[in-house]
């Protein structure tokens, strides 16, 4: 009987055929990335992918995205290599997780690699504690103020929180792992064992509320780093001194030809 990863890998390999583009990688996103999933959590593929060299070589540019429809918790999306390195310039935290996933379903050559190579020249680390401290911020206002919370929501607010604390500290780019990011950045305590158990919970599959006493010591931890980023992230730097658009072309350039026909 076929696995998941089968699912998979034959969906990725439909898409090949389908549009003839050749998967440069794809991994696991969201919370199976970060090792929290729930028993019914969805299987959230990403990939980067390429079309053959003259495909690039018009005046008009085509599409840069293919999605799959969600079908039996299998929600597969990705980008062109162009679209991925552009926003891989800017930075983009979405590009970053998914190259720092633990859960790799396909690699193709050494691409995802070198590009990997070249993080530290896109690192912004203000545009990343932005983009997760506004998410922590929009989540912790829109699901945790609810009259009942489900587990699961923490964790969109609590990972997020977890990757500034860990840019704050490291000046590196988060890990996917929550695990990795709360042994990093919290001390041995009741906040750290509240997460502990939040989070068997969650894979558990239970969906209750929390007590109130373990909510509040949540809500008042989260409260006060979202208060704190908000005036810390300022002083963050905007990006690397010196502009990697020369080292992401050649890469770019280098991925076409090694991909020129794709078979």
């Amino acid at each position: 009987m076929p696995t998941i990863h089968d699912e998979i890998l034959d969906a990725l390999r439909h898409i090949e055929l389908t549009h003839q583009v050749r998967v440069l990688y794809a991994c696991e996103s969201g919370s199976r990335a970060w090792g929290v999933p729930s028993r019914d959590s969805d299987y959230d593929v990403r990939f980067i992918y390429i079309h053959p060299s003259d495909w690039y070589l018009s005046i008009d540019e085509g599409g840069d995205v293919i999605e799959l429809p969600v079908h039996d918790r299998l929600d597969i999306s990705g980008w062109d290599i162009r679209k991925a390195l552009r926003l891989f310039r800017k930075s983009n935290p979405s590009m970053l997780e998914w190259l720092q996933s633990d859960i790799v379903y396909a690699e193709s050559g050494s691409a995802a690699e070198r590009i990997r190579s070249l993080m530290p020249a896109v690192f912004s680390p203000r545009t990343c504690v932005q983009h997760y401290l506004n998410m922590a911020r929009n989540n912790f206002r829109t699901e945790l103020q609810k009259d009942a919370v489900k587990v699961k929501s923490y964790f969109y607010v609590l990972r997020p929180i977890l990757a500034c604390l860990w840019i704050e500290r490291l000046g590196t780019v988060p890990p996917a792992s929550l695990c990795a990011l709360q042994e990093a950045i919290l001390p041995k305590g009741e906040l750290s064992r509240e997460i502990e158990r939040l989070t068997t919970r969650k894979m558990a599959g239970e969906e209750l509320d929390l007590e109130p006493e373990a909510k509040q010591l949540l809500h008042h931890f989260i409260h006060s780093e979202i208060e704190r980023m908000q005036t810390a992230s300022e002083t963050f730097g905007k990006a690397a001194a010196a502009d990697p658009t020369t080292q992401l072309d050649i890469l770019f350039r280098e991925l076409l030809q090694e991909n020129a026909q794709l078979r």
